[in-house]
């Protein structure tokens, strides 16, 4: 508390200071309060809006908290029938055991006819026993010329690092595919494969093969700005002790990732330079609006999650109909290849034409800002219809992105740039091979290796 001063001490001139003091100070108050009050309405407000979900925001499934399930009261019927495991298709050998003697009478059954009743597999992991190559290079004194020569290096047995293409190609599969950190590692060499590999040389390994993911990532660049349809989306890494963003930019069987300090447009123009794909797919982020030659199909799946918030917020009349008119869209996707274009064609109008009756509809305050959206994406909500190649949601960036998220969860990212821009090229590879048939194993060291991925996997 300030102690107030002895007004009679105080002239006139002091009084009147003291006054306009104290005015400036009430009309500063005054507006303290006002901004106050205004801020509590915001958060009063806020308190009656339905909590985000997955079920109806962007949020990730792994911020969802499922309900606990009531025990099932419907009693057991019928064991199912059971199923079996299939014999390998390329078994190592092959064993056919014939009986010789009867196990009723003992008679000697050796010469019998005999037909297979049975037949198993028994599959037994052998000892892992590193391959070692000792390599020792001869040399002497020539007796010609009398200088010192030494025996020239085998092709592949270099000297330099130990270790070879097969071992580095599983290292990188273990950090990469299974986000197995570098001390657990190194332990796993250790225990499985008995070759001791510091946590250093690890890096090492993975520092020596950024020039041949690069240039395999590079040939998947090349092979989707060649194509007429693109998507994407992002989510975020830390890199260092910064924010990074991971940017996902594909389609069909080619993905490739790239780890960038930005969110913004800036990466979406360097990825694509001077090339503009016909058709882009992705949600409603501005960055990645606007990159299309023709036009842009924005994410279905994002607007029914938006709906069914609305619908929680309480509206009863815009939402629900636009949710399930976006649904019926999605069920026209799912099924066009069995259909005609003149069919996609009446299904688009049809769809167009329930659109406008929406849209004409004035809802409550909780649909209000939906339809606003809508309005402004309107003609980009079915633009798949008149494309069989164009997806209507952008699931498939996300489902890319999600070993993204994992890793990121499992190792808490990256100390280095380089480590983060190498993991862009890796996770684009193996994405790459996922798509194509290859196994992450086989992309890895194809790629140390310097060759292409195939286009399709050879059949078994």
């Amino acid at each position: 508390m300030v102690e107030p001063p002895d007004l009679k001490s105080l002239d006139s001139a002091a009084k009147d200071a003291l006054i306009l003091a104290l005015i400036e100070r009430i009309n500063a108050l005054i507006a303290e309060n006002t901004e106050l009050k205004e801020r509590v309405a915001r958060l009063e407000a806020k308190l009656g809006l339905p909590p985000k979900t997955p079920d109806n925001s962007s949020l990730p499934p792994s911020q969802g908290h499922k309900a606990s399930a009531e025990a099932s009261s419907k009693p057991k019927g019928k064991p199912h029938r059971g199923s079996h495991r299939n014999l390998h298709p390329n078994p190592t050998r092959t064993l056919d055991v014939r009986a010789e003697h009867c196990p009723h009478c003992a008679a000697d059954i050796s010469t019998a006819v005999q037909i297979a009743c049975e037949r198993y597999d028994r599959i037994e992991l052998p000892e892992i026993k590193p391959d070692v190559t000792r390599v020792v290079l001869h040399g002497g004194i020539c007796p010609c010329c009398a200088r010192r020569f030494k025996a020239a290096a085998p092709a592949g047995l270099e000297p330099g690092s130990p270790f070879g293409p097969n071992l580095r190609a599983f290292a990188l599969y273990l950090r990469f595919s299974h986000a197995v950190s570098f001390e657990r590692l190194s332990r796993l060499m250790s225990d499985l494969i008995g070759v001791e590999i510091s946590e250093g040389a690890l890096v090492n390994f993975l520092h020596d093969s950024r020039s041949a993911f690069a240039r395999q990532a590079s040939l998947i660049r090349a092979r989707l700005l060649a194509s007429t349809i693109l998507e994407s989306d992002e989510t975020s890494v830390r890199v260092g002790k910064r924010t990074w963003w991971t940017w996902v930019f594909h389609h069909a069987i080619d993905c490739c990732f790239v780890i960038r300090p930005s969110r913004g447009k800036d990466v979406v123009k360097e990825f694509l330079g001077e090339v503009r794909p016909d058709y882009w797919v992705s949600d409603r982020l501005a960055a990645q609006i606007g990159w299309a030659a023709k036009d842009n199909q924005v994410c279905l799946a994002h607007l029914i999650r938006e709906a069914q918030y609305a619908i929680d917020d309480g509206d009863t009349v815009f939402a629900p109909g636009l949710r399930k008119l976006l649904k019926h869209a999605c069920a026209i996707a799912a099924r066009r290849a069995s259909l005609a274009d003149a069919t996609l064609r009446a299904y688009a109008y049809k769809l167009d034409r329930n659109l406008d009756a929406l849209l004409r509809i004035a809802p409550a305050a909780a649909g209000k800002k939906l339809q606003g959206v809508i309005r402004g994406c309107r003609r980009h909500l079915f633009v798949f219809l008149a494309n069989r190649a164009i997806p209507p949601t952008n699931n498939g960036s996300e489902q890319a992105l999600r070993p993204c998220v994992i890793f990121r969860k499992v190792t808490n990212c990256f100390r280095s740039e380089w480590g983060a821009q190498l993991y862009g090229d890796i996770r684009s590879v193996i994405e790459t091979a996922r798509r194509r048939g290859i196994g992450a194993l086989a992309a890895i060291a194809s790629t140390l290796k310097g060759i292409p991925l195939a286009e399709r996997a050879a059949a078994s």
